[in-house]
């Protein structure tokens, strides 16, 4: 008889207990961004509502899932919820019982996301992000990363030793 192939299962996140939340995030050692954005592991939470989570969290968009400690996942989960259930919340209410006329994955209460150059909410340390292929990662280097700038391959490379490393070097 031959062998059935692997069945994937796409977890909606709000339907997750922390367990199971920690077993599918944990499941491969990845970033945390691409974890998150990956829809073979939580159905539905793309490039920037990952962002918001992560910053809600504390958590920087590069650590590895294989590295969170348990608080962090807790941390993480919470982030996760909440973050999900105020943005389904918000348009819910901007449009009432109809459908959206336009989607965008770019809002002007986002924290983070699509706010590179703006003051973070919390500190008013300058969103930083990386920029790959179509999508970006935006962050909070304060809040996020401990000080520390998270190096974009095309432009730390082309800038070298230029590149900024920590808050501190963006303010010289």
């Amino acid at each position: 008889m031959p062998e059935l192939p692997d069945v994937v299962v796409y977890l909606e996140a709000l339907e997750v207990d922390e367990d199971e939340f920690r077993a599918a995030l944990t499941g491969r050692n990845r970033t945390l961004k691409r974890a998150l954005c990956d829809p073979t592991v939580f159905s539905g939470i793309g490039n920037a509502y990952s962002d918001e989570i992560l910053f809600h969290a504390g958590l920087s968009p590069v650590q590895r899932t294989g590295n969170l400690d348990p608080d962090e996942v807790a941390r993480l989960y919470e982030a996760t919820r909440t973050t999900l259930v105020d943005w389904t919340e918000r348009h819910r209410q901007a449009v009432g019982g109809g459908f959206p006329d336009k989607v965008t994955a770019f809002h002007d209460d986002m924290a983070v996301h699509g706010k590179y150059g703006q003051p973070c909410p919390e500190c008013s340390v300058a969103v930083q992000r990386i920029v790959y292929a179509d999508n970006e990662v935006n962050y909070c280097p304060q809040c996020q990363t401990d000080g520390r700038i998270l190096a974009d391959r095309s432009l730390s490379r082309l800038l070298k030793d230029d590149w900024p490393r920590s808050i501190d070097d963006l303010e010289d």
